[in-house]
């Protein structure tokens, strides 16, 4: 079984920061993308920002030059380091993941997509 953990929300001021966390746990071959999502209280979940094994980053337009997506591999934990919050940030963030499994039976392996249960991040003004 793989588990995604996310840790770091929390409440802060307009202006202020934080690091969010996540890791996976489980027999796990590799990770290819790791991101993160938020959700709003009434609004659909949206991507924040994502990262590809190969370093390549994709940042909402609302986050960018604000929050950083990071990532260690040997630790299977991705990392948003969020600054300059603002209370439009408030929302619960989940990490989501790409992770190719190994396939004992067969020798091969299969990919899998996996969530975070969400961590909540609140913005006061």
């Amino acid at each position: 079984q793989v588990q995604l953990v996310e840790s770091g929300g929390g409440l802060v001021q307009a202006g202020g920061s934080l690091r969010l966390s996540c890791a996976a746990s489980g027999s796990i071959f590799r990770i290819s993308t790791m991101g993160w999502y938020r959700q709003a209280p009434g609004k659909q979940r949206d991507l924040v920002a994502a990262l590809t094994s190969v370093g390549s980053t994709n940042y909402a337009d609302s986050v960018k030059g604000r929050f950083t997506i990071s990532r260690d591999n040997a630790k299977n934990t991705v990392y948003l380091q969020m600054n300059s919050l603002k209370p439009e940030d408030t929302a619960v963030y989940y990490c989501n993941f790409d992770i190719i499994l190994p396939d004992i039976p067969t020798g091969g392996a299969y990919a899998m997509n996996y969530w975070g249960k969400g961590t909540l991040v609140t913005v006061s003004s």
